[in-house]
């Protein structure tokens, strides 16, 4: 049940970061390592946690985003990028990038509680 607590709090504390700051995009490593340290498991599943919150919270922004415009931002840059003109690995590579962040942050605030 803690695991699922901390899914969904790293992702609704990153959105809400998000919406309602004006800080810069990473500011949602606070947040992970907060709810990290908040919530006490081993350094593997905070890591899990913290990288599901943000992959699931920033796939679908993305997938919003995306299909909201026709996916014509999405085409151009994945076509700069080396991702053959697919925007569904932009917009994996996006979520993958968001959760790796927010994993790290988490882990670092499961370790600092146990000090």
């Amino acid at each position: 049940m803690k695991f699922i607590t901390a899914i969904f709090l790293t992702a609704f504390l990153a959105f809400a970061i998000g919406l309602f700051t004006t800080l810069p995009w990473w500011s949602f490593v606070i947040t992970s390592f907060l709810v990290a340290m908040g919530i006490h498991q081993k350094s593997g599943k905070a890591f899990l946690s913290g990288f599901l919150g943000l992959f699931i919270l920033w796939t679908l922004l993305a997938i919003i985003k995306d299909f909201s415009n026709e996916h014509i931002l999405a085409i151009k840059v994945a076509k700069i990028l080396p991702l053959g003109g697919s925007y569904w690995i932009l917009i994996f590579v996006t979520g993958l990038i968001g959760g790796l962040v927010s994993g790290l942050a988490a882990i670092s605030g499961s370790t600092a509680r146990k000090n």
